[in-house]
């Protein structure tokens, strides 16, 4: 398998509550030194997480640097996020720092896919529900605990619970840490009847 199944994950949720937060927010180009998938978290939301451009000096105002966020594993954010670019260093650079879940009322959908094939949950929930839930972690006044459980397809905190739905063949590469090369290779016994057939029926395409 090429990433780590996700089933049910308890933890610190994070509130951003921004529309449009697009990929070069999510990942300034000035960070992207590599084509690799490694060496990106530091470069998280760079342009609000540290005072100066390309400096490292955490800003107070970011909620990233908050007590009690620094170490959170769901997001919670505005419509259209992920909009932007197609660079998938938006979410290499997430998953490395360890979201595995968003919650949001909408996602750009092409980040939207490249965050099924590493391993995040893009949560869909309405704008109500989000804004409660987001409003619920800035005060602060609880435990700052949400649960995403992709099979029950549920998000639950004390601040209530709601359900959210992901098409079939996405949430089967999430549940089993498949990327899509891993989903087709599943059906190679399929793909070679297939070929045994069409050999049959037009051997010309194969000599």
């Amino acid at each position: 398998m090429s990433g780590e199944p996700f089933r049910r994950l308890t933890a610190i949720g994070v509130p951003l509550l921004r529309d449009n937060v697009d990929t070069d927010a999510i990942i300034p180009s000035r960070e992207m030194k590599s084509v690799s998938k490694r060496g990106l978290a530091d470069g998280l939301f760079a342009g609000w997480r540290y005072t100066e451009v390309g400096g490292r000096d955490p800003d107070p105002a970011f909620v990233l640097n908050w007590p009690g966020f620094a170490e959170g594993r769901i997001l919670v954010s505005g419509a259209n996020f992920g909009c932007g670019s197609s660079r998938e260093h938006a979410a290499w650079a997430l998953a490395e720092y360890g979201f595995r879940a968003i919650v949001a009322p909408s996602f750009n959908p092409i980040f939207r896919g490249n965050c099924i094939r590493n391993g995040i949950v893009p949560v869909e929930l309405d704008g109500a529900a989000v804004t409660a839930l987001g409003r619920y972690l800035e005060e602060g006044a609880g435990d700052r605990q949400v649960t995403v459980d992709l099979e029950q397809e549920q998000v639950s905190s004390a601040a209530g619970t709601w359900k959210f739905g992901l098409e079939r063949e996405s949430r089967e590469m999430l549940l089993e840490g498949l990327d899509a090369i891993d989903l087709t290779l599943r059906a190679r016994d399929q793909i070679a009847d297939f070929r045994e057939r069409d050999r049959a029926l037009r051997g010309w395409a194969y000599l």
